[in-house]
């Protein structure tokens, strides 16, 4: 996301239930939930939406953590 943002890395499974959570709570996502590079090195899921001041903010997942830092 081209903007400044906010970040936080989850579990998978923490990622899913905080997607469900908000899906079901009408958040209006900037970048809708969903799994980037599925079934390659890096695979990962994001979704961005913004806080009540405006804030973006990113949850973000991978399927293998050590990719976190991967270059």
């Amino acid at each position: 996301m081209p903007v400044r943002h906010f970040g936080a890395v989850l579990s998978m499974e923490q990622w899913q239930a905080a997607a469900d959570k908000l899906q079901k709570a009408g958040i209006d996502f900037v970048i809708e939930p969903h799994v980037r590079f599925k079934g390659e090195v890096g695979e990962q899921a994001t979704m961005f939406f913004l806080d009540p001041s405006g804030n973006a903010l990113e949850f973000k997942a991978f399927a293998d953590m050590s990719s976190l830092f991967a270059k």
